[in-house]
């Protein structure tokens, strides 16, 4: 059965209003019903909006656009593993190192400029 046409309109604008706000906000505590009662939906209407016009989860998109930016900032090479963590909304440097792998299939240190011996 084929949705109504205003239905995938509405949900494809639910969408994006979500991608907006994970873009903006990535780096603060973020979950599905904040965001929801941020853009006045419900939960499941969310859900149904990433699944449908994002062919994704909530959680997976905002662990993307998380990685996305911290590869941006290891390679940048300025802030510690840690710290990098923490900017991108990871309180737990472990359980960000964990998704970092599952997510790049290589630690964040393997995105770290090389350094270069200098010749004496």
């Amino acid at each position: 059965m084929a949705k109504r046409q205003a239905t995938v309109e509405r949900r494809r604008a639910l969408f994006e209003e979500a991608v907006a706000i994970i873009e903006q906000d990535y780096a603060q505590e973020l979950d599905l019903d904040q965001v929801a009662s941020r853009i006045a939906t419900s939960r499941r209407q969310l859900q149904r909006a990433f699944a449908e016009a994002g062919q994704t989860t909530f959680r997976s998109y905002l662990a993307q656009v998380r990685m996305r930016r911290a590869v941006e900032l290891l390679r940048a090479g300025r802030m510690p593993v840690r710290e990098v963590a923490m900017s991108v909304g990871y309180r737990q440097p472990a359980q960000f190192a964990k998704t970092f792998r599952r997510h790049h299939g290589a630690p964040p240190s393997s995105f770290r400029p090389r350094r270069t011996a200098l010749a004496a």
